[in-house]
């Protein structure tokens, strides 16, 4: 019977929980909506303002209904970065599976920031600091191409502008302990953990979104080298089965990626 587990596998995961059953009540309310229109949408309490309902969906269906970012602590007020915080998805899972943890939400793109603001306002949560600031190698700003949705880049094709950065680096080493290092910024991963590699010996777990981006080095050992090198056992989720790869190498139909993935790191 293994043909017939194999048919109802994706049904079955898709309604066994109660999450998952709410991202297929959310899938089919917003799934037909209008791409890259501000919409509001609703799940649970959280009422937000969305820039693409189609992004919101599937980062409800990483976040919530698959739960990316779940991790332990013995500590109640985890201390918690949260680099590439869009809308507020991330922020909303943080503070529902530690509600006294301490974040910092970095946002580059000015008006993702402004609906990041707003909807953690608007679901009452007030002790977050938020930074509309690229998270980035220096604090000298940096050319950055906007996008509608959760795509805004420095390798986007849109028209750049120079907009303000942080050094990551700096707020790491004001820390003690880090609990949580989420790091989804679109590129930028390379360049800001090669300069952070000596100052993530007190990051507990560390998430990273990799992107390699058609006609530039892709790097991902260098990556790797950077989890290896500071201790941290890891897991890679590519979150695709691409047919005939030596010739379809475009991630997910991607005009300007050809592979994008997730690692994730943690202490023994």
């Amino acid at each position: 019977m293994y043909w017939l587990r194999y048919l109802l596998k994706e049904p079955f995961n898709a309604l066994r929980t109660s999450t998952n059953r709410e991202f297929m009540g959310l899938l089919l309310k917003y799934g037909n909506g209008r791409r890259h229109t501000h919409t509001q949408v609703e799940f649970g309490s959280f009422k937000l303002m969305v820039p693409d309902t189609m992004s919101f969906l599937w980062q409800h269906k990483e976040i919530f209904a698959d739960e990316f970012y779940y991790f332990e602590s013995k500590n109640p007020e985890p201390v918690i970065y949260d680099c590439g915080a869009n809308v507020g998805m991330s922020v909303l899972y943080f503070k529902k599976l530690f509600p006294k943890a301490r974040i910092t939400a970095f946002e580059a793109e000015p008006e993702i920031a402004t609906l990041l603001h707003n909807n953690l306002r608007n679901s009452n949560i007030n002790d977050v600091t938020i930074i509309d600031k690229a998270v980035w190698k220096d604090d000298q700003g940096i050319w950055f191409g906007s996008e509608s949705a959760d795509s805004s880049s420095i390798y986007s094709n849109s028209e750049k502008k120079k907009i303000a950065s942080i050094r990551l680096k700096d707020f790491l080493l004001k820390e003690s302990n880090i609990d949580f290092l989420k790091i989804d910024i679109e590129g930028a991963e390379k360049e800001v953990l090669n300069d952070c590699r000596d100052a993530l010996s007190h990051v507990q777990n560390l998430f990273v979104e990799f992107h390699s981006y058609i006609g530039n080095p892709q790097g991902l050992a260098e990556i790797i080298q950077i989890f290896e090198e500071n201790g941290f056992r890891y897991y890679i989720d590519t979150n695709q089965h691409r047919l005939k790869p030596f010739t379809n190498y475009r991630y997910r139909g991607n005009d300007v990626m050809d592979l994008q993935l997730n690692i994730f790191g943690w202490r023994e």
